[in-house]
């Protein structure tokens, strides 16, 4: 956690990603919005849910809807607000216009309402409605202002939303509303309650619409209260996915053009030998950003709205402030989220100092070539493994990418593929997700076969520098025996001296000082905690098992970190991360028709997804 420290400390001068150079009041605006919004959801949603509460707050109801902003007990209305609350904070055009679009219509209300009392006084006094009428003064003072700011700090919100995203939400809208109408009205003329069967479809579309708008006045009766909580449901669901289809961010093409990966392995050829993920950035999913001198380059995919990079950034260490910026300032003018996966301390104390919060994330596993062996006691459990694959008469080799006739590594690729066990390629972080790519010669490929000289399993290490070695791919036989990768990883370490490897990086292990720290003898009561926390969660996640894994090969560990910007943002960095790493697959809308676009535009378009 020194990292993280040191990096709160340096943070004090540059400017985070989100907010300008000067720190002024107008730069507080859209967060300022988006805390007001997110509190007045929370509050609609609370009101919604619990009708005790309702009644019992409703003067505390009265005073906020006159003096600050609309609130209503409903879900729909409340999702509304929520998802608008998070689209400003990113800084979203579309949603200052919405916003702008909502404060204009209560001005417009209340001053009708101001001009007809003072059209007409003697009515006001007849029925009673000077109460109203005050508030409604209140109300259009306080709109009044709050339009004004958002016309005066219309600049702040500069993130640019994807084309036809409008037609889409609208489309959206439409559709899902209609059927919370359709299902509202079935429910209703199942268990109208004391509602008369002509007024049935009029409730249910004024309550798919949350109630925006009244059919019925006069209507007398209401069906159960539960029915009216459905519908509200139905309609939350359907203005979050408008909205979400709205406000979704901006994307780029998530590929590496052929002139940016030569300008990153000239990088690498000099500075690779850093970061044992750095080949990494090779990936033809990912895109990079560059300093101003060229010295280096940060390489990321936007993903889910999040903006996130892998590993350190590549390149001189002198330059990483610099394509850390502008890296910065790309996620900032998109309204994308910046995150950043696995760096090391070094660059987690970059990127802390570029105004990001950094978390210990856990530790990759490297393996000393010059201090590996299989002798003492501790190395008792590879040592039998590999004495019994090796008494099963399996044999290795381990060869150079370029050294592999082409013929030859087309069947590795068939048969890499054919013992994969999910449908595409994992991985972002620590996965190059392709084999047999003639540019990738330098890679090392580890195969094990039968007595027989069947293919069993095989190993594939990215270079890192020139003398290390680190995990790309793994893959076996599923009827193979027990024991083969530590047959194979002890092969490794034993040869790697003729290949000139003095380092070879295996997996990574998250939370592993958890792990260890907590099953010590004197462990407090929280760390055992939260180590039977993560063995309960490694029964689908096999977060103890990798870490198992790795530790049996007595690695030298290296701590890896996870930096963001907002703790906010951590949930959906979290969801950015699984998607990225291929264990989640990301919904898609279907596509509009659309006009052909100009040859050669490529702002706005989808990043290939795997």
């Amino acid at each position: 956690m020194a990292v993280a420290e040191q990096g709160r400390a340096a943070a004090a001068g540059p400017a985070r990603p989100g907010g300008d150079d000067g720190g002024g009041l107008r730069a507080l605006v859209p967060r300022a919005l988006s805390v007001g919004m997110a509190l007045a959801a929370l509050y609609s949603a609370v009101i919604a849910l619990v009708p005790p509460l309702r009644n019992l707050l409703r003067p505390v109801s009265f005073v906020i809807e006159t003096a600050v902003f609309p609130v209503a007990p409903n879900l729909g209305y409340a999702v509304f607000l929520a998802i608008l609350a998070g689209a400003l904070a990113r800084r979203k055009r579309a949603a200052h216009r919405v916003t702008m679009a909502v404060f204009t219509l209560l001005v417009l209300g209340d001053l009708a309402v101001v001009l007809s009392a003072s059209l007409m006084p003697d009515l006001v006094e007849e029925f009673g409605l000077t109460g109203q009428v005050v508030a409604s003064q209140v109300n259009l003072a306080v709109a009044a202002v709050l339009l004004g700011v958002l016309v005066a700090t219309a600049d702040e919100f500069f993130a640019p939303t994807r084309r036809a995203s409008f037609r889409q939400a609208l489309a959206t809208l439409a559709g899902l509303l209609a059927l919370s109408g359709a299902v509202g009205y079935g429910l209703v003329t199942l268990f109208p309650g004391s509602l008369r069967g002509e007024h049935h479809l009029a409730w249910a579309l004024e309550r798919a619409l949350g109630g925006a708008a009244t059919l019925d006045a006069q209507r007398a009766g209401r069906p159960p209260s539960w029915v009216d909580l459905v519908i509200g449901l139905l309609s939350a669901v359907a203005v979050l996915a408008a909205f979400a289809v709205l406000f979704r961010s901006q994307r780029v093409r998530a590929e590496l053009p052929p002139a940016d990966e030569e300008r990153l392995r000239a990088l690498l050829g000099t500075y690779g030998a850093r970061d044992s993920l750095g080949y990494f950035a090779t990936r033809h999913d990912r895109t990079a950003i560059f300093s101003p001198s060229g010295k280096a380059a940060v390489s990321y995919r936007v993903v889910a709205g999040v903006c996130l990079a892998g590993g350190d950034p590549i390149g001189d260490v002198e330059a990483w402030a610099p394509a850390i910026r502008a890296w910065l300032e790309e996620a900032r003018r998109y309204g994308w989220a910046p995150a950043v996966i696995g760096p090391g301390e070094t660059a987690a104390l970059a990127y802390a100092r570029a105004g990001l919060r950094v978390l210990e994330l856990g530790d990759e596993a490297v393996i000393e070539v010059a201090e590996f062996g299989l002798d003492g006691r501790e190395m008792r459990g590879v040592r039998q493994a590999v004495n019994r694959v090796g008494r099963a008469g399996f044999t290795l080799r381990i060869r150079r990418h370029a050294d592999v006739p082409a013929e030859e590594m087309r069947e590795v690729v068939e048969r890499a593929a054919a013992w994969r066990d999910t449908r595409d390629e994992r991985g972002f972080s620590m996965a190059l997700s392709r084999l047999g790519d003639p540019a990738d010669g330098r890679c090392v490929l580890v195969e094990a076969h039968d007595a027989q000289g069947r293919p069993a399993a095989l190993l594939s290490f990215v270079p890192w520098g020139d003398d290390g070695l680190s995990l790309d791919l793994m893959r076996r036989d599923r009827d193979a025996d027990n024991g083969l990768m530590e047959f194979m990883v002890a092969g490794l370490a034993v040869e790697a001296s003729g290949l000139g490897v003095k380092r070879i990086s295996l997996n990574f292990a998250m939370f592993r000082s958890v792990f260890e720290g907590g099953a010590r003898l004197g462990a407090g009561p929280v760390l055992r905690l939260w180590r039977w926390t993560l063995v309960f969660v490694s029964r689908w996640w096999q977060l103890e098992s990798l870490y198992r894994a790795n530790a049996k090969y007595r690695p030298r560990w290296v701590p890896r970190f996870l930096a963001f910007d907002d703790a906010r943002d951590l949930p959906r960095v979290g969801l950015a991360s699984v998607i990225a790493e291929g264990f989640l697959t990301a919904p898609r809308l279907p596509r509009f028709p659309r006009r052909a676009r100009r040859a050669g535009h490529a702002t706005g378009t989808g990043w290939l997804s795997r």
